[in-house]
């Protein structure tokens, strides 16, 4: 598993997180949760985020906007150690294992910027690396490079030994004092000077740019600097990564965290939950002065309403007891359908009530199917109803099974009193079928709470 796959289990393990000198680490009671939210994190899309940076004849500035569903993202400094040479701040919220948090974006002292994206695996381009150094911790790695590194030199001579494919669904861009930076993808690395660049969740080196101009994200930032002079001014900085935000319509949800990194400056300024009215800036030397500290931005901003909405609403990712229940629920589907099946075929005289327990069992498979699909695409529960995958099909005729599900419940619900009071029929298969209806009422009840019928919206 890779680390973007473990998004979420985070919601769960801050609280059991302790902070050390150096990081952070999980108390034991959290190791429990991570067990079990490895079921649930098998194969998430990828989280969407964006980035630009901007050179003028006297400073370089560079804005992020971290798109993703984390409630705890912090903000911390870390002083170099002996064997290291430059102090450095990070942000992020993704947890990588008892390594902690994984860097998202960050700059050192001296002047190196770099940004985390997710991108789509690459399918061209593909370089074998297995005779490389392995990547070992994913979160130490990222922040040693800014604590060895100055110049983007010096960042590709660092990476160069290591299989650097092992973030095969990451780009990372790197940017140092003088403006130029290097893009780091799975398999390539590509050093560019662009006075203006924009970059979103594509790798460049495969990507055309008719495709990249399809993400909403990239396509604002490039139209914005082609209307705005571009200058390193904080207002010019803020209204650039307003532009390349998110706010979904169903949720309110999206851009977790927007920070503007100042080189010349040596300052962060942070905008929570895509809220630009409010900020908050941290000057980089009096942090370093402080020590080893991290901070919780959620502490540090006033309540988003849209934020509180995001942490109050529950699906299987974020809520161990529905995620048991969602898995749980797809065995007991499978196995009634099995049941149904064998009673079925077993029975020598059919009637109208056997071929029904041939339709549940069908109904059941599906959705077993579909409680798995939700496991491992958290995005249904965030986006508009039904969902619109961007290349599978088969997810989007998925996003009507709650449909058929309604449409079926009535029947079977009307059946189930039919079957009950049936003298015949063993006392087993009526309390299966009754606890399998109810199942189904359930079911309903939680689609109507993620909002899986609204496709009005």
């Amino acid at each position: 598993m890779n680390s973007i796959q473990l998004l979420f289990i985070y919601n769960f393990t801050m609280p059991y997180i302790v902070k050390t000198k150096n990081y952070m680490s999980f108390k034991p009671k959290a190791h429990l949760y991570f067990i079990i939210f490895i079921l649930l994190s098998y194969s998430y899309q990828v989280v969407a985020c964006s980035m630009y940076k901007i050179t003028t004849y006297h400073n370089t500035i560079i804005g992020t906007n971290f798109d993703a569903y984390y409630t705890n993202p912090c903000i911390w400094f870390e002083v170099a150690s002996k064997e290291q040479k430059y102090a450095s701040c990070y942000s992020g919220g993704r947890i990588e294992g008892d390594q902690g948090i994984s860097p998202q974006s960050g700059m050192n002292e001296a002047g190196l910027v770099f940004s985390r994206l997710a991108a789509a695996t690459p399918i061209s381009g593909i370089v074998d690396m297995k005779n490389k150094k392995p990547i070992l911790k994913a979160a130490w790695f990222l922040k040693e490079i800014l604590h060895q590194c100055k110049t983007i030199e010096e960042v590709k001579a660092f990476i160069e030994p290591f299989n650097h494919s092992y973030f095969i669904e990451d780009v990372f861009i790197y940017i140092d004092s003088t403006g130029r930076y290097l893009i780091v993808e799975p398999y390539t690395m590509t050093i560019g000077q662009d006075a203006n660049y924009v970059l979103s969740n594509f790798c460049p080196s495969v990507t055309n740019q008719s495709y990249a101009n399809r993400l909403e994200r990239y396509r604002n930032g490039q139209l914005f600097l082609q209307l705005h002079p571009a200058d390193t001014s904080l207002a010019y900085a803020k209204a650039l990564i307003d532009t390349m935000h998110v706010c979904r319509n169903k949720m309110g949800d999206g851009t977790l965290l927007s920070s503007i990194w100042n080189i010349k400056n040596q300052t962060v300024t942070l905008y929570f939950y895509h809220d630009y009215s409010q900020q908050l800036q941290f000057d980089l030397s009096t942090e370093f002065k402080k020590g080893n500290h991290s901070l919780a931005i959620t502490s540090l901003f006033p309540t988003n309403k849209e934020f509180k909405k995001l942490i109050d609403y529950k699906i299987p990712q974020n809520s161990p007891p529905l995620g048991i229940f969602t898995i749980i629920s797809s065995f007991f589907f499978i196995l009634c359908s099995c049941f149904y099946m064998i009673y079925f075929f077993r029975t020598k005289n059919k009637s109208t009530y056997t071929i029904w327990f041939v339709w549940q069992g069908i109904m059941n498979l599906l959705l077993a199917a579909y409680s798995i699909v939700l496991i491992r695409n958290m995005y249904i529960f965030y986006y508009d109803a039904p969902y619109k995958h961007y290349t599978s099909s088969i997810l989007d005729y998925s996003g009507y099974i709650p449909f058929v599900l309604v449409a079926v419940s009535f029947p079977l619900c009307y059946m189930n009193m039919k079957i009950f009071s049936h003298q015949l029929l063993p006392k087993s298969i009526k309390i299966v079928y009754t606890i399998n209806n109810l199942l189904y009422l359930v079911y309903i009840f939680l689609f109507m709470y993620w909002g899986l019928f609204d496709i009005w919206n």
